[in-house]
């Protein structure tokens, strides 16, 4: 049984705006009241409009869900406390002309000091899988296997299209935003634990970075829990999507830890890269890039072929029933960047800001039966 666990993000949006709200520190202290949740489960982010939770540790796809149905409710009562709403997208759609605050610990004032316009622009949310793995090695072996996969898991879980009030073009805007950093995007190739422990500790001494919190890669080692951490996906609408996506992210572990592939080139970084932008553009829409054959097809075929290579790590974690449906109704209604366009279009700005707050299901009372994805 490979465990999972999930870390999410959130945005606090003004209820009639829809723009990002400085009030993270009141949320934090009105969710202490809230039933069914510990303070501690929820930390600060970087700006003040933005909070972040994490499950424990988790042996079934079930635990998951009933972790984030639980954190997502109480938060958002929360929010709802202190006038604004707590939303599940991976860009603020709409901005103010201010600049939200940075919260107030000495890490994130150094940021904004080094760095203060991407810091000020950093109101992006994403979703975060760890899967355990028995040791460091086993890590950097499964972290290098991941890496064609990382394109195929932008596209699914892309749902960031809207940006300072207007339509990007792109599909997952998260993505293009966090590639400005420094050390960020797919992650190199490894020489093993003790390339990789080097590698990050030159970054790290040399002064290049200030601390291997700032290692931005799509997926990377995580210095305080035995896991591989998977940080290539954007929040979720819905609470059943982000499960299937952490099913998902476990079978490609679990599959690369018990039947690795044959040794081979590591595929050419600069096509991973560039399947990455693609799928940051283009989402659900277009062809999908296959992790088998690095090349792109429809998606109903990569995800056939997916469905083949990842079943039996599907199967004996019981995931498989659950992870196929909600693929396959992702791509017959669209991911949460598809659903954000047909809710402006359909219901304007409101229409926007009550999907993207509908945390616990990503459906608001009252939305028209769903047009396929386009």
């Amino acid at each position: 049984m490979v465990t999972v666990g999930v870390e999410e993000e959130y945005l606090l949006l003004d209820a009639a705006t829809g723009v990002p709200v400085a009030r993270a520190e009141q949320i934090r202290k009105a969710a202490d009241q809230q039933p069914g949740i510990d303070g501690d489960e929820v930390q600060r982010e970087l700006l003040q409009a933005q909070l972040e939770v994490a499950t424990p540790v988790c042996e079934t796809l079930d635990e998951v869900g009933a972790h984030l149905g639980r954190l997502r409710g109480a938060l958002a009562a929360a929010a709802a406390q202190q006038g604004c709403r707590l939303a599940a997208c991976g860009a603020a759609p709409f901005a103010d002309r201010l600049s939200v605050p940075v919260s107030d610990t000495p890490r994130y004032r150094t940021i904004h000091a080094d760095a203060p316009q991407l810091t000020d622009e950093q109101l992006i949310t994403g979703m975060h899988v760890h899967v355990g793995v028995p040791d460091r090695e086993a890590g950097v072996a499964v972290l290098n296997g991941l890496r064609p996969w990382l394109p195929l898991i932008v596209a699914l879980s892309a749902n960031s299209p809207l940006w300072n009030g207007v339509d990007t073009g792109f599909a997952d805007w998260r993505t293009v935003v966090f590639s400005r950093w420094p050390v960020s995007g797919v992650p190199p190739h490894f020489d093993g634990a003790a390339d990789y422990d080097a590698r990050i500790r030159a970054l790290v001494d040399t002064g290049l970075i200030g601390d291997t919190g700032q290692l931005y890669w799509q997926a990377r080692l995580s210095e305080r829990y035995p896991t591989v951490e998977i940080r290539a996906m954007d929040v979720q609408l819905r609470v059943d999507e982000a499960v299937m996506l952490a099913g998902l992210v476990r079978a490609v572990a679990a599959t690369l830890l018990t039947d690795p592939p044959r040794p081979s080139a590591p595929p050419h970084h600069e096509a991973l890269a560039a399947a990455v932008w693609y799928a940051a553009r283009h989402g659900c829409t277009e062809r999908l890039y296959d992790p088998g054959t690095g090349t792109l097809d429809s998606p109903p075929t990569v995800v056939d072929r997916v469905l083949d290579t990842l079943g039996p790590a599907l199967h004996r974690h019981g995931d498989a029933p659950r992870v196929e449906q909600l693929l396959g109704r992702l791509l017959t209604e669209g991911n949460g960047a598809v659903r954000q366009r047909r809710a402006l279009r359909r219901g304007g700005r409101a229409g926007l800001v009550d999907l993207v707050s509908s945390v616990t299901d990503g459906t608001p009372s009252g939305e028209p039966e769903a047009e396929p994805a386009q």
